[in-house]
């Protein structure tokens, strides 16, 4: 389909990785991606099919394995073909407050609820409270 060997930002952006081949070619010189284990700061380095990337993003680390050079930036299902993904699974995220039971706690403990409320509002009226 194409050529052997091919520009790693030129592949990052082929395989939607990069928004940009400018980007691509970024991350690249910052260190961010590392080929066989090897990190690299050249934009212009070759890779080549079977060669295996560690690209580490804001908040996650991808690791793929390259399956083909790409010859365009086609949409997402074609940038897929172009290599085997080998990322550890994502980990799980903790549950949110909303997912959880509400806490219990004993009565009387605590802010008052508001039938708590109204109770003390009835009350404090009738003893001479605050109209």
């Amino acid at each position: 389909m194409a050529a052997d060997r091919q520009r790693i930002d030129k592949w990052l952006f082929f395989a939607r990785v990069a928004k940009s081949r400018t980007l691509a070619a970024k991350m690249t010189q910052a260190g961010r991606v590392r080929v066989n284990g090897e990190k690299i700061a050249q934009a212009s380095r070759e890779v080549q099919p079977d060669d295996v990337l560690t690209i580490t993003l804001d908040r996650r680390v991808l690791v793929y394995r390259i399956a083909d050079c790409g010859t365009r930036r086609g949409p997402a299902p074609e940038a897929r073909l172009l290599y085997e993904d080998l990322s550890p699974p994502a980990p799980a995220k903790p549950s949110s407050a909303l997912d959880r039971a509400p806490a219990e706690r004993t009565p009387g403990a605590g802010r008052p609820t508001k039938k708590e409320r109204r109770e003390i509002d009835r009350f404090s009226n009738r003893e001479g409270g605050i109209d």
